[in-house]
């Protein structure tokens, strides 16, 4: 009996060990993709996700190695960072939001993408223990991090409140 709880438990952590590896082919992918978009990037109005990877996100967003200890915002735009992996289920929920948001606030709030298998030096910045997490960066302060999947209306609500400092007024 115990030599088949054995045979069990290794072959369900030989299966969350495979889920969370991605072969290399689709790592290389992602960074073509990531230097595609990041070109786009530089028109400030894609109206698409940009995927990060810790270079760039230290060239758009914050260089923590120059600055440790200060949040410097190197953006234009107020930024939307969602941390994602590809085989988190939540994740696959928030993703096409991300892609509506990045339609809805063309111009005006650039939503990135960070893959935490890939970029685990960037996770570790920010201690992401959950995923996803939504970091929110208004142009001007510091940025929040929200652990755990929303819905669309919520992500709104945080980016027209939060971000943007468009504050709802009662009638």
């Amino acid at each position: 009996m115990k030599k088949i709880g054995i045979i069990i438990l290794a072959v369900i952590i030989n299966l969350g060990i495979s889920a969370c590896n991605s072969n290399a082919a689709e790592k290389d992918a992602s960074n073509e993709n990531t230097d595609k978009s990041l070109k786009a990037e530089t028109n400030s109005s894609i109206g698409e996700v940009v995927y990060l990877n810790e270079e760039s996100f230290r060239n758009l967003v914050w260089n923590y190695n120059e600055n440790p200890q200060e949040w410097v915002y190197k953006g234009e735009l107020p930024a939307v960072i969602d941390f994602y992996a590809d085989w988190c289920g939540p994740c696959k929920r928030v993703a096409p939001i991300m892609d509506k948001l990045a339609q809805d606030y063309n111009g005006k709030v650039i939503i990135y993408k960070v893959d935490t298998d890939a970029n685990r030096e960037l996770s570790a910045v920010f201690g992401i223990r959950s995923i996803p997490s939504v970091m929110f960066i208004p142009k001007n302060g510091k940025p929040a991090m929200q652990p755990g999947a929303m819905q669309e209306e919520q992500y709104k609500q945080i980016i027209e409140e939060f971000v943007l400092g468009n504050k709802k007024t009662e009638e």
